[in-house]
């Protein structure tokens, strides 16, 4: 059997953009003929040990060193011949660049949605806790992040698009469907 070889697709936004369920939602359909391997931003903040216990690990310099770590991490899975499929966050541009002159395969998936739908998605109430003074750090409220200059594939928020929808577009960018048909045969 031929070494497959691996490939990183990091998928990031803000916080309540979708990165989780698309990430998901691509494993699944990935996993079908593949090796993957999914790595979500709020687990890998946990492992790392920088969890909202430890409200000091989320200011600028901290993301940065976090999302450089993630991105050493999906390296090294990737190396062994792994699809890595990672939803995080970091917006950094000093990120976006080490990933594309060091992961491979690297594909860059932004979803990009208005503030005013991630306020009212707010699912994990972090609009909500930082309007009210509770909770400081929030990435692209208090803390600058910086929109991709040139991912390879931009999600414009459309709420007549299913998540199935925008799973089978991301295949067709990746041309992962040719690739599984590829190894079918």
């Amino acid at each position: 059997m031929l070494q497959e070889t691996g490939r990183v697709i990091w998928i990031t936004g803000l916080s309540g953009a979708g990165k989780s369920t698309l990430a998901a939602a691509l494993t699944n359909k990935l996993r079908v003929h593949r090796k993957v391997v999914l790595l979500d931003g709020d687990e890998l903040r946990a492992v790392f040990g920088a969890s909202s216990e430890f409200p000091n690990n989320h200011d600028r310099s901290a993301r940065l060193a976090l999302a450089l770590q993630y991105a050493h991490l999906c390296r090294m899975i990737a190396n062994q011949g792994v699809i890595v499929v990672i939803a995080t966050i970091s917006l950094f541009r000093e990120v976006h660049a080490w990933n594309r002159a060091n992961l491979p395969n690297y594909f860059e998936v932004y979803l990009k949605v208005p503030i005013e739908e991630l306020r009212r998605r707010d699912s994990k109430g972090i609009y909500r806790r930082f309007d009210a003074g509770v909770l400081l750090h929030v990435a692209g409220l208090d803390v600058p992040v910086d929109e991709p200059e040139a991912p390879d594939w931009v999600v414009e928020f459309d709420p007549a698009r299913s998540v199935n929808d925008v799973v089978n577009e991301l295949s067709c960018q990746l041309q992962l469907d040719n690739e599984t048909n590829n190894h079918e045969n």
